[in-house]
């Protein structure tokens, strides 16, 4: 099944590009600090006592692929840890919300904050924003942040029910994720952005699973980042939205609450 023989080699992909990464990062040598790059101290210091963030995978995403991004942020100062979406993030996005959710509760009562900060990456925006919207998150999440996130859906997945594989190859969260969904009617009837929450989406021009890009932007006063606008040279998969390290930096200063100014350089 071609969304199968996708889903394998996306997982598979990822799998590979994070060890690549890390080679390539122990190959770079060591930059200048700069806060531009490097948490300073008082950054850490601020950090450790922020909201505990968790990053929330996407579909086929194992936990392991969001180990570089969870690492910078560790290594920046933040409490975080990884929320795998339930059977990879195949099934209902609503039941992965609600999985969000039990998530969320334990985070909270292990490290004692009232609020988290949720980083989704592809359809854990979505997830996490149903969890907002609809599942009591609006009380317990400060910061949202989307990396890549089909927010209106994407026409990828309305190509592969084109193309002779019925609804998506049965696959309940592409046919969610197709364009003019029932899922997506109701997730973006009303407003984007409810709530307290603070909100922000980073989106990549070279994203090839989020087609038109723009469909992973939020309105109603939501922060939307565009990585091509403040570095024209930058290329950016979906996937590299993980792993990049400039898309990294304009996630760090939406949690820091800091003017967003992606840093065109960092690795």
């Amino acid at each position: 099944m071609l969304l199968r023989t996708i889903l394998a080699a996306t997982t598979a992909a990822t799998v590979l590009l994070v060890p690549a990464a890390a080679q390539a990062a122990a190959a770079e040598p060591a930059a200048p600090p700069t806060t531009a790059t490097v948490a300073t101290a008082a950054e850490r210091a601020a950090a450790a006592a922020a909201d505990p963030v968790i990053v929330v995978g996407g579909l086929s995403g194992i936990s392991i692929a969001y180990e570089p991004i969870a690492a910078r942020l560790r290594a920046d100062g933040y409490r975080v840890s990884i929320f795998q979406l339930p059977n990879l993030g195949l099934g209902d996005i609503r039941e992965s919300a609600r999985a969000l959710s039990s998530y969320v509760d334990r985070v909270r009562a292990t490290t004692g904050a009232a609020r988290v900060d949720l980083v989704g990456h592809s359809e854990g925006g979505l997830v996490s924003r149903w969890y907002v919207k609809y599942l009591g998150g609006a009380a317990t999440v400060d910061q949202y942040v989307s990396l890549g996130s089909p927010q209106y859906g994407t026409y990828v997945a309305n190509l592969v029910a084109v193309l002779g594989l019925g609804t998506c190859a049965g696959v309940i969260a592409c046919q969610q994720m197709t364009i003019g969904s029932s899922f997506l009617a109701d997730l973006n009837a009303g407003d984007d952005t409810p709530g307290p929450v603070r909100w922000a989406t980073v989106r990549t021009w070279q994203d090839e699973l989020v087609r038109p890009v723009d469909n992973a932007v939020l309105a109603d006063g939501a922060t939307n980042i565009l990585v091509q606008a403040w570095c024209p040279l930058r290329v950016v998969g979906h996937l590299g939205l993980v792993l990049d390290g400039t898309t990294y930096t304009a996630v760090r200063q939406v949690l820091a609450g800091a003017p967003v100014q992606p840093n065109c350089f960092a690795v």
